[in-house]
């Protein structure tokens, strides 16, 4: 209340009360949220003239709508800590000064209280961002449609019917759905096997000097996948970069290569775009695997070879079932970080090559880097937050089927 009262302008009401000109943090802020405003500011010769601001509006009624929460909370914990009190005193006639009680809230409430600043900096940090962010896939803010100058507003779920019902907005929905399970389960399942496949071959002991061809082979993975991707970016430039000069000058092609943006070779881009993520990414598994190979007991093998089993066998039947045990959790958490893999597809191929029946998007386009040009280079908030929500529920489930395969729920 002395909040409200102290932001608020309650000393001219003469006109009557109106939320926009005499709310305060909390009243103008639930009314902001609901409205989204209604007036909207106008060039001038002075400037913008004074109005509304949706977009500031949304953010301000969220975080008073967050306070009212957590007050709320407490307000609630006050009222039941009164009643345990009163039952007490019926019970026991046993009255505790506030000392007492602050004594016994701090004892028994510790671990809470050192926890609530983290709690508080993650409920406006993390989840304020999420819930603005959701709130925008229910609105028209878009580049023909940006405050200050012009309003928002609800619009349901309008933008979700039309990904569903425009068939040019679904067309590129499931087409960069499509290539984003097939780029996800590819690159999760290539890096994997040819991981360990390195990991198999460091551990033969015919293999000499095997502390340097490790070495060699994290190299990839300590290097940031951005200034690696980058790099290649310039290796396969069509126009400028070495390897279609190299190619050209050795005869194996008449013209240049332009391997990122060739539009009748759709899958070109996207084949190099595996080949070079395998090299990012075959080291992690390279080293996680050759961890797990070091507990595999000698015995198995030796018990093997006298049974007459060959080392095709011996693979198949004790190494790989061993070590695709102790790593499938990874898997499904490899897997979850390709669907999003938002570096090595932007930096390396910005989605290209083009695709003229996309919207705003190329053929190498994950659900991820189409988000981010429909809302940085397109300014179309409101498709990109639907975009987010899905690509939130299609990462969500995964990362929950993950977990119930896991043992994660059982140990709560």
């Amino acid at each position: 209340m002395l909040i409200e009262l102290a932001t608020g302008h309650y000393g001219n009401l003469g006109g009557g009360f109106r939320f926009r000109e005499n709310g305060g943090f909390f009243l103008k802020g639930i009314w902001g949220l609901i409205t989204l405003g209604t007036q909207p500011r106008k060039m001038g010769l002075s400037g913008l003239t004074a109005g509304d601001h949706s977009i500031v509006l949304m953010a301000n009624g969220i975080i008073a709508l967050f306070v009212l929460l957590i007050l709320l909370f407490f307000y609630i914990w006050n009222i039941r800590d009164a009643v345990k009190a009163r039952r007490r005193l019926n019970n026991t006639a046993a009255l505790h000064s506030s000392l007492q009680d602050l004594r016994k809230l701090w004892e028994s409430m510790y671990a809470y209280i050192i926890l609530s600043p983290a709690a508080l900096l993650t409920l406006f940090v993390c989840l304020l961002p999420i819930v603005f962010g959701v709130l925008i896939a229910f609105t028209d803010y878009s580049r023909s449609n940006t405050p200050p100058t012009k309003l928002v507003h609800w619009v349901g779920f309008d933008n979700f019917a039309t990904v569903a019902q425009v068939f040019s907005w679904m067309h590129t929905f499931l087409g960069v759905l499509l290539w984003t399970f097939a780029w996800a389960i590819l690159a999760t399942i290539t890096t994997y096997f040819f991981g360990f496949f390195q990991a198999v071959l460091l551990n033969n002991s015919a293999i000499r000097f095997k502390r340097l061809w490790r070495s060699i082979y994290i190299l990839p993975w300590a290097v940031p996948a951005m200034i690696s991707a980058l790099v290649f970016k310039s290796m396969f430039n069509g126009q400028f970069g070495p390897i279609s000069q190299f190619l050209l000058d050795l005869g194996i092609t008449e013209d240049r290569v332009y391997w990122f943006t060739d539009p009748s070779h759709t899958y070109l881009a996207r084949i190099l775009a595996l080949l070079i993520n395998l090299w990012l990414g075959f080291p992690y598994f390279m080293a996680l695997i050759g961890g797990t190979l070091t507990t595999v007991s000698d015995s198995y093998y030796e018990a093997a070879r006298m049974d007459g089993a060959g080392s095709r066998q011996m693979f198949w039947r004790i190494t790989f079932p061993i070590v695709y045990k102790a790593t499938a959790p990874l898997l499904m958490l490899s897997f979850v970080s390709n669907f999003n893999n938002f570096g090595v597809i932007y930096f390396l191929t910005e989605g290209g090559s083009a695709n003229p029946n996309y919207n705003f998007a190329g053929n190498t386009d994950l659900l991820i880097t189409w988000l981010y040009k429909l809302t940085l280079d397109n300014r179309l908030y409101n498709m990109g937050a639907v975009m987010s929500i899905i690509v939130f529920l299609i990462v969500a489930s995964f990362s929950l089927l993950n977990l119930r395969k896991s043992k994660s729920f059982e140990e709560l």
